[in-house]
């Protein structure tokens, strides 16, 4: 068999798993349902609030939901990009692969889809809770900017969200019964398409390792220690904002001291969502080390260790 016959195979998997799981925002997702804000979002496995132990059970609830209205918003915000870059990346299969165009076509329509997903649970999400939320990034500046970097760079990057999605899920948002059960269910289904989207993910940027040279992968591995800079300026970003948003809502005055430790928790908390926790996931680990030399994986160590604490 051909590298090229399994490649076509494996996409082919992926359009079999796109038509088996396909699934409707209203039908299926939402299915007419609104936020339970007597409980949380996010576990406490992604949100690390108990490390807040000052906060009251309420001021807690709180900061989860204010985390799990910032973390979808986040997930809109990337889709933005991604989709971008699969649509540019068809191209590559217009008269070659029909199987890979069309597995890349229902991607791209999986992250449209995705993208309105999130924009109507940013709506829910805004009825249940005070005023004054501020989600600072814009989808089509982050695009702009990430869209900059070289193909193997965004396909990395890429690559390293589907598969933190993946593991936020499976180990944290779906053996949580505490959580608000729509919040739940929108990113069972997210994951469900999810998953073939980072097979598809790994696919495109092994293609896109094979055809560079080592310069031009090397160029790759600077632009994608710029992207994870990038990252970590808009959860820094955020971070301050929601920090800021909590302690305008929270029912009470913090002190200077409470309130300089939710911000820190904050950041804490959205490096190992949106970095860490993609770093650290071992099929992600594998795929870029099998791609990189033992210079550029110290080079991107390098650049991560001041964000692991």
């Amino acid at each position: 068999m051909t590298m090229t016959t399994n490649r076509t195979e494996q996409y082919a998997k992926c359009i079999a798993a796109s038509r088996r799981i396909r699934w409707d925002i209203d039908r299926d997702v939402i299915r007419g349902r609104e936020f339970d804000f007597s409980r949380r979002f996010l576990p406490d496995g992604l949100s690390r609030i108990r490390r807040l132990a000052f906060l009251a059970p309420a001021e807690q609830l709180r900061l989860s939901q204010i985390q799990g209205r910032t973390y979808a918003n986040m997930f809109g915000l990337v889709e933005r990009f991604i989709a971008i870059k699969m649509l540019e990346l068809s191209r590559d299969h217009w008269y070659g692969d029909q199987v890979a165009l069309e597995a890349l076509v229902r991607f791209t329509d999986e992250e449209l889809k995705h993208q309105e997903l999130f924009r109507r649970i940013e709506l829910l999400a805004g009825k249940g809770m005070p005023a004054g939320y501020q989600f600072l990034p814009t989808a089509n500046a982050v695009a702009a900017q990430v869209l900059q970097a070289s193909t193997w760079a965004v396909l990395a990057l890429t690559c390293h969200i589907e598969l933190f999605t993946q593991a936020h899920y499976r180990h944290s948002l779906e053996a949580d019964e505490e959580i608000s059960e729509l919040y739940r269910d929108v990113f069972l289904f997210h994951w469900k398409e999810e998953s073939q989207h980072a097979l598809l993910d790994e696919l495109e940027w092994e293609r896109e390792n094979g055809r560079l040279s080592h310069a031009e992968r090397d160029r790759g591995v600077d632009d994608l220690i710029g992207l994870v800079a990038a990252v970590d300026a808009i959860v820094r970003q955020q971070a301050s904002a929601d920090a800021d948003y909590f302690a305008s809502t929270c029912g009470r005055a913090l002190t200077a001291q409470e309130a300089a430790e939710v911000a820190a928790g904050l950041l804490h908390a959205y490096r190992w969502q949106y970095i860490v926790s993609g770093v650290q996931e071992p099929r992600f680990a594998r795929a870029l080390a099998l791609m990189v030399t033992a210079e550029q994986m110290k080079r991107i160590q390098a650049a991560l260790q001041p964000l692991m604490g």
